[in-house]
């Protein structure tokens, strides 16, 4: 089948191996394997989701918002208790067809780690309204420092080996002899 549109999917695995599975819509959502995914409003545009998934950005800033006071209330209480700093974030792409429904399996296109939470509560007359911000790095997060601006031959092999395990040994960024001085630079976004 033909894709038609695409679904943004979040999956949160904190450290205690609980999964918590996000999409970007309202209700719930049912995977081809039969995983629950609720429905959240990202609320800190698809501009930032979309660098972090190309590679164009090492740290993201996801946010959540409209939570109930409860469900804030257990956030709080899961980092307090230590289980949130730390835990894995993916974000992926899932294909739908023309009727919504998912076509295959959906591409992870970002890791990383939850380095930071913060919370803020708004009051209005119907309640409180509670938002959760998670600040995400993945292991490129050193190149915004001078000292980690350069991605050593290290680096590209490790990241490499991740990306695709089955794969032979990265060669690109081996060192040669009369090239050891030389460095692989990466671009600056900001």
């Amino acid at each position: 089948m033909a894709i038609k549109s695409l679904k943004v999917l979040v999956r949160f695995t904190f450290p205690d191996e609980t999964v918590t599975r996000l999409h970007d819509g309202a209700g719930p959502f049912l995977d081809t394997n039969g995983d629950l995914w609720l429905g959240a409003c990202l609320t800190e545009g698809l501009d930032e989701i979309e660098m972090a998934m190309n590679g164009e950005a090492a740290t993201l800033m996801l946010g959540v918002s409209g939570l109930a006071p409860d469900g804030a209330g257990l956030a709080f209480d899961e980092m307090e208790d230590g289980n949130v700093i730390g835990g894995k974030v993916q974000l992926l792409l899932q294909g739908m067809d023309a009727w919504d429904q998912p076509t295959g399996a959906p591409e992870v296109k970002f890791t990383g780690t939850i380095d930071n939470m913060p919370m803020a509560d708004t009051s209005t007359e119907d309640g409180t309204i509670s938002s959760i911000t998670l600040e995400i790095t993945n292991r490129f997060s050193v190149r915004r420092l001078t000292s980690g601006a350069v991605l050593s031959d290290v680096d590209q092999r490790a990241r490499s080996a991740q990306l695709n395990p089955s794969a032979p040994s990265d060669k690109f960024a081996e060192r040669i002899p009369g090239l050891s001085d030389k460095a692989i630079r990466w671009p600056r976004f900001s």
